[in-house]
């Protein structure tokens, strides 16, 4: 069955990538593409192609902007500007309608929440200015240095179900970011607290930072900093990981629509794309193996992060 879903998948994108074949080789349009194809082939490409990435987002334990970037940028003959805006929007949209819910079940904590995200949106705004002000071609080099550095992070990153934290330090005992919260599957309570509270602030700088420039939103490493750096639990930290993009995404996303980089016609089917592919995934997280999809993805960002540097070239 597994073997199966992957040939359908392998089939979906190789059409959609078809379909966008004549500006594959320099990521322009060519002149016979400009005039032969036609208006509606790239939102309708574009919602196939983002409905299998929903599909596969879910069960991969990664974000959709994660994976529209990247992919988007390098096999459709859209502007850098307009993919990282609409990467944001996609990013965005899925955490403002997760977040609310999170929050009413005590999974995502707001006084974790608050430091992290100022320190997170004021460093994606800054992001966001400066992707946008630098040239396509350095843009593209740091999008795949970032996307190889996330397949690293995918590869050999550990999760901490419930991480020691002996002693909390004087940072976050003076915020008071502690807190209490029901786990469903022992049904019994957690008693939380964390510690490397400035570490973890830092790094969120720069995790904004590269949100913003980029348009990734920052699920990739928002639990592996929260969870393995601050001892924040796996559950708690994936929680308020998506609660942290509705802040940190929103901030950025301003930028890009204050810049005219948010394109209605790459946006909603995109967006509409991935919300009903990932409704799809989250099926298929109960049948399908969540590693061998895993690595799957990996194998997909490898590959497009590696042809986003050698765009960054000019190859």
């Amino acid at each position: 069955m597994l073997k199966k879903s992957f040939i359908v998948f392998g089939i979906i994108i190789v059409l959609v990538l078809l379909a966008v074949s004549p500006v594959m080789a320099t990521g322009q349009p060519t002149a016979s593409a400009a005039s032969g194809t036609p208006w509606w082939v790239w939102p309708l490409s574009l919602f196939l192609l983002t409905f299998v990435m929903g599909i596969v987002a879910i069960p991969a334990g990664v974000g959709g902007g994660v994976l529209f970037v990247p992919i988007v940028s390098s096999f459709f003959p859209f502007n850098l500007d307009f993919v990282r805006g609409a990467g944001l929007m996609i990013a965005l949209s899925g955490s403002l309608a997760a977040g609310p819910g999170l929050l009413r079940r005590g999974l995502a904590d707001l006084r974790l929440s608050m430091p992290v995200a100022l320190i997170a949106s004021v460093f994606s705004i800054l992001g966001a200015a400066v992707g946008l002000a630098l040239p396509k071609n350095i843009v593209q080099f740091g999008l795949g240095g970032v996307i190889l550095a996330i397949v690293v992070v995918m590869i050999i990153a550990k999760k901490s179900e419930y991480p020691t934290v002996k002693v909390p330090d004087s940072l976050s005992t003076a915020l008071r970011i502690s807190g209490i919260y029901h786990e469903d599957s022992t049904q019994q309570n957690v008693d939380w607290k964390i510690h490397r509270t400035p570490v973890g602030l830092v790094l969120f700088a720069f995790i904004g930072f590269m949100a913003g420039m980029f348009g990734l939103g920052a699920g990739w490493a928002n639990v592996p900093v929260l969870n393995l750096v601050m001892g924040a639990p796996l559950k708690l930290s994936v929680a308020t990981s998506s609660f942290l993009l509705s802040i940190t995404d929103t901030s950025a996303a301003w930028v890009y629509i204050n810049k005219g980089a948010i394109i209605p016609l790459i946006v909603a089917p995109s967006i509409i794309g991935m919300m009903l592919g990932a409704f799809v995934g989250a099926k298929l997280l109960t049948k399908a193996k969540p590693s061998a999809i895993r690595y799957f993805v990996i194998v997909m960002l490898f590959l497009s992060g590696f042809r986003a540097i050698l765009k960054g070239f000019g190859i």
